[in-house]
C-alpha cells in the first residue's frame, strides 16, 4: 500500500510514527546552533511546505538545503536534486555530498559528467533537470525534494529562463527549497512561486553573519566610510572622510585650509596619492587583515596585479606552507602533459601560490581555479586578485574585500556597479566562525562622492526581474505535452507575465486547478455502457429547449412546432442511447451536472485569460508560427501537433535550437569530417567578442567546412528574416572566429600552436570546447545517417589533453 503513495504522502506517514521531531534529530548532528531564519525555512520544510530563502552571502542558507536532503535520506526511496547554476559549484557540492553521505548515495550530472544518475541524492546543473523533466526521464519518480541554489540567477538574460521552466514543471508533490540573495522584491518572488507552486513561505533575512566594517582608503590611511562615533545616525558618512575626499585625502589645518582654498580658487586641483597592489598588501598584513580578495573587473588586469605584486618582492607564506603548496598543486595536476604546462604558464602560476598570491578568473584553466580555490580555503594563499565571477556562488570567503574601482566595463562602456553588485562583492568578506568582523576597502581615486558610495553601500539588495522568453525548442516540449492552448495557458503561469500581471497567473492557477477537478468528475461520471458526457449533453439540450419553450407563450405556430420537433428527436436520441438504460444513471447525471457548470466558468475564466494575454503568450505565438511555416508544427481540426522534424527539434537545446535542426533537417552537414564537424559546432556555439565578425575565407579549415559553413549563413539569413517578419528578435551569424583552432585541436595540433591560433587563454578555449562537445553530444544521439558517426568522432577528437582533464569542471 505504501508503494502507492507520493514521496510527500510517504514522508507524512513516517512523519507521525517518528517519536522526536527530524529538526531536533538534525540539529543534534550540527556543530552549531542553527539562527532564527534556518530554524524558520527548516520547520517549513518538515512541515511539508517549500521555502524561498533570500539571505546574503555567507550567511548559512545551504544550511536549509542540507536538512532536505537530511530529510530524503531518512524517507523509504525519496530522492533529493540538488541544481547549481554552474558546473564548478555543481562539483563542489557534490564533494560536500559525498563526503557526508558516501559515494554510493551521491551522483552527479552536469551534461558532460555522468557519475551514479541513480543515487538518491543527485547534484546537476539546472539544464539538466529541465532536460529532464522534458524527456520525462525515469530519474522523476520518488523525487521529493529539488534544491535551487542561486535562484536569484533566474535573472539572467540567457540562461534565466531555464529556472522559470524547472519551476513550472516540477511535479506538485516536489517540494522546493529555492536559495537567492538578498534581492529587493523576495516577497513578489514568493507569491509567484506560491502561486504556480502551491504552499510556499519567503524567509527573508538581511543579517550579516559576520558584521562588516566598510572603509575607503586613501593615500596611506583607512577611514571609515560611515561615522563612527555613535552620535550620528545610522549610515551618516564620516565627516572626516568628506573633508579628507575635499582635500586630495589630507587632514589639513586651519592654516592649510585656506591656502588650498586660494589655490582652488585660481582653478587648481589637489591630486590624492595612490599606493600601489603591493603597498596595500603590506598595509593589509600589517594591520591583520588577510586573506584579502581584490576584485578587478578585468581578467589581464587581474594577471597584472599577480605579476607587479610578485616583481615587489610580496611573500607571504612560511617554508612549510610553501611545500604544503607544492604538494596540493603537484597532486591536482599530475595528469598535466609536460609539454603543456610552459604554454600554461604553470611554472608562474605555481611560483605565485607558493608566495601565497593567485589570480581568479574566466581565463584560467578549470583545474588552476579549483587549486586557487582550494589554497585560499586552507588560508596557505593570502591573496587573490580576481574578476566578479568569483562572488557567484563558490565557496571562497577573505577578511578582507578590496575593490579599486566602482565600475565596470559592461560591452559597450564603463558603467557604475550596482548595489546588487556591490553587495555580491562585499558579501565575501568575514569568514563565518573565523572573523568577528569583515571589510571592504575601497581605494580611492580622484572624483569619488562619499555619499555616492555611503549609498552604493547601504542600500538593500538589486530586483529580481524575470528574463523568460519562449524559445523553439521549448515550444515544441510543452505542444507535444500539453498541446497549444495549454501550453499557452502555461506561459501564462511564467514570473515574466507574473510581473507583468499577476491577475493572469492567479487565474490560470486556477483553470489549472479546475481542470484537474473536471477530470475527476468525468472519471466519477464514467458509464461501462458509453460515453456519459455525450449523454448528459443531450439531456442539457433538453433541458434547456424545454425552459425556453415555457417561455415561448406568444411564439408563432410555426416556431412552437419547430421546438416541438426538436423536443421529440431530442428525445428519442437521449432514449436510444446506451447510457440511458444504465441502473446508475441518475448518479452519474449529478456529477455530470457538476462537470457542465465548472466547465462553464472553466472556460469564462479561460476567455478572461485569452482577453489578457501578455507579452510571453504573444512571443508564444509568434515562435509558434515560424514552426507552423516551417513545417515542425501542423495544424489541423483545431489541433497542433509535431511533425517528424519537430519531434527532432524537441532534442536540441541552445540557442541555436532551430538553426541546427534547420541544416540536420537540409543534410548540408552530411560530407563533412569530424574535425571540420567539430569546427562547425564551434561555429554554432562561439560568441565573440564586439571587434570580431566573421573570419575571412583564408582563415576558415578548407575542404567541405566552406561550403557547408556558407549553406549554414544561407539558412540562417532566411530564419533572421522570418523571424523579424513574425516580430521576433532574430540572431547574430554565426561567428567562425574559432573555427580553425577548433579544426586543428580535432587533428591532433599542440596546445601551444592552437592557443596562439586562437589568441585565446586556455580557460577560455577549454571553456568553448566543453561548449563544442555538449553541442556535438546532441548531434551525435539526434542526427541521422552520417553526422550523427561524425559528431561522435568529432567529439572524442576534441576531448583531449586539457579538455579532458578538466571535463568535470
Amino acid at each position: 500500500m505504501t508503494d502507492q503513495l507520493s514521496p510527500a504522502e510517504r514522508y507524512e506517514a513516517s512523519r507521525s510514527r517518528t517519536r522526536q521531531p527530524q529538526l531536533e534529530a538534525f540539529r543534534a548532528g550540527l556543530r552549531f546552533e542553527l539562527d532564527p531564519f534556518q530554524r524558520e525555512a527548516c520547520a517549513s520544510l518538515e512541515n511539508g511546505r517549500s521555502v524561498l530563502v533570500a539571505a546574503p552571502t555567507g550567511a548559512g542558507k545551504t544550511i536549509v538545503a542540507e536538512f532536505a536532503v537530511f530529510l530524503a535520506m531518512r524517507e523509504a526511496n525519496a530522492k533529493v536534486f540538488y541544481t547549481a547554476p554552474m558546473k564548478a559549484l555543481s562539483n563542489q557540492k557534490y564533494q560536500e555530498l559525498v563526503d557526508q553521505y558516501g559515494p554510493e548515495s551521491v551522483g552527479l550530472l552536469t551534461g558532460d559528467t555522468n557519475v551514479n544518475s541513480r543515487a538518491r541524492i543527485v547534484v546537476m546543473t539546472t539544464e539538466v533537470l529541465r532536460n529532464m523533466l522534458y524527456a520525462d526521464s525515469d530519474l522523476l519518480p520518488d523525487l521529493a525534494y529539488v534544491v535551487m541554489d542561486e535562484v536569484h540567477y533566474l535573472a539572467d538574460r540567457f540562461r534565466g529562463a531555464v529556472w522559470e521552466e524547472v519551476i513550472i514543471h516540477l511535479p506538485a508533490s516536489v517540494r522546493m527549497v529555492s536559495l537567492s540573495a538578498t534581492v529587493s522584491n523576495a516577497e513578489e518572488f514568493g507569491d509567484w512561486l506560491q502561486a504556480v507552486r502551491g504552499d510556499t513561505d519567503v524567509i527573508v533575512s538581511e543579517e550579516r553573519p559576520v558584521p562588516l566594517e566598510q572603509h575607503i582608503l586613501m593615500r596611506s590611511k583607512l577611514i571609515d566610510l560611515f561615522d563612527s562615533s555613535g552620535l550620528a545616525a545610522t549610515n551618516r558618512v564620516n565627516p572626516e572622510l568628506v573633508q579628507m575626499a575635499r582635500y586630495g585625502g589630507r587632514t589639513l589645518n586651519s592654516r592649510q585650509m585656506r591656502d588650498v582654498g586660494r589655490y582652488h580658487s585660481r582653478g587648481g586641483r589637489v591630486e590624492s596619492f595612490r599606493m600601489d597592489r603591493a603597498e596595500i598588501v603590506h598595509l593589509l598584513r600589517e594591520r591583520n587583515l588577510l586573506p584579502a580578495i581584490f576584485f578587478i573587473f578585468s581578467r589581464n588586469g587581474c594577471d597584472q596585479a599577480v605579476r607587479q605584486t610578485l616583481r615587489s618582492g610580496v611573500r607571504l607564506t612560511e617554508q612549510h606552507e610553501r611545500d604544503e603548496i607544492r604538494a596540493i598543486v603537484e597532486d591536482r595536476c599530475r595528469t598535466l602533459l609536460d609539454e603543456d604546462l610552459a604554454v600554461l604558464g604553470y611554472w608562474e602560476w605555481l611560483e605565485g601560490l607558493e608566495r601565497g598570491v593567485a589570480a581568479h578568473h574566466a581565463g584560467l584553466l578549470p583545474a588552476f581555479k579549483e587549486v586557487v580555490e582550494e589554497l585560499f580555503r586552507r588560508k596557505l594563499v593570502k591573496v587573490v586578485f580576481a574578476t566578479e565571477t568569483l562572488a557567484l556562488g563558490i565557496n571562497m570567503p577573505a577578511r578582507t574585500v578590496v575593490l579599486e574601482k566602482l565600475e565596470k566595463f559592461n560591452g559597450e562602456a564603463r558603467v557604475p556597479i550596482t548595489p546588487g553588485e556591490y553587495t555580491q562583492l562585499t558579501g565575501r568578506a568575514g569568514r563565518r566562525g573565523i572573523d568577528v568582523e569583515g571589510h571592504s576597502v575601497i581605494q580611492w581615486q580622484d572624483g569619488l562622492d562619499p555619499q555616492s558610495v555611503a549609498s552604493l553601500a547601504s542600500r538593500r539588495s538589486y530586483p529580481l526581474n524575470s528574463s523568460f522568453r519562449p524559445t523553439y525548442n521549448m515550444a515544441v516540449n510543452l505542444i507535444d505535452q500539453f498541446g497549444r492552448e495549454r501550453t499557452r495557458e502555461i506561459l501564462e503561469s511564467s514570473f515574466a507575465q507574473f510581473q507583468a500581471d499577476r491577475a493572469v497567473v492567479d487565474l490560470a492557477r486556477k483553470v489549472r486547478q479546475q481542470e484537474e477537478s473536471l477530470a475527476g468528475y468525468e472519471k466519477a461520471m464514467t458509464c461501462h455502457l458509453g460515453d456519459f458526457r455525450e449523454y448528459s449533453g443531450i439531456r442539457r439540450e433538453l433541458s434547456d429547449l424545454e425552459r425556453k419553450g415555457a417561455r415561448m407563450e406568444n411564439a408563432s405556430r410555426a416556431d412552437r412546432d419547430k421546438r416541438q420537433r426538436q423536443l421529440t428527436a431530442l428525445r428519442k436520441r437521449m432514449k436510444e442511447h446506451p447510457c440511458h438504460r444504465c441502473p446508475d444513471r441518475e448518479q452519474h447525471a449529478r456529477w455530470a451536472e457538476r462537470w457542465w457548470k465548472l466547465k462553464r466558468e472553466t472556460d469564462a475564466l479561460s476567455s478572461q485569460i485569452r482577453s489578457r494575454t501578455g507579452a510571453v503568450a504573444k512571443v508564444f505565438d509568434r515562435v509558434s508560427d515560424v514552426l507552423l511555416e516551417l513545417g515542425y508544427l501542423t495544424a489541423a481540426d483545431g489541433t497542433t501537433q509535431l511533425t517528424v522534424h519537430g519531434r527532432t527539434l524537441k532534442r536540441i537545446y541552445g540557442e541555436r535550437d532551430l538553426l541546427v535542426a534547420e541544416c540536420l533537417r537540409r543534410n548540408i552537414w552530411n560530407q563533412l569530417d569530424a574535425p571540420s564537424l567539430a569546427a562547425m559546432a564551434c561555429a554554432l556555439v562561439f560568441e565573440p567578442r564586439r571587434d570580431e565578425g566573421l573570419a575571412h575565407d583564408r582563415y576558415l579549415p578548407r575542404g567541405a567546412f566552406r561550403p557547408a559553413f556558407e549553406k549554414t549563413i544561407e539558412i540562417w539569413s532566411r530564419l533572421d528574416d522570418l523571424e523579424r517578419e513574425n516580430r521576433l528578435q532574430g540572431s547574430e551569424p554565426p561567428s567562425t572566429s574559432l573555427a580553425l583552432a577548433m579544426h586543428a585541436w580535432a587533428k591532433g595540433t599542440s596546445l601551444n600552436t592552437v592557443l596562439s591560433e586562437a589568441d585565446m587563454a586556455a580557460g577560455d578555449f577549454v571553456r568553448w570546447t566543453k561548449q563544442t562537445i555538449d553541442l556535438l553530444d546532441q548531434l551525435s544521439l539526434v542526427a541521422q545517417g552520417p553526422v550523427g558517426r561524425t559528431a561522435r568522432q568529432a567529439l572524442e577528437s576534441i576531448r583531449r589533453g586539457i579538455v579532458a582533464y578538466s571535463s568535470v569542471a
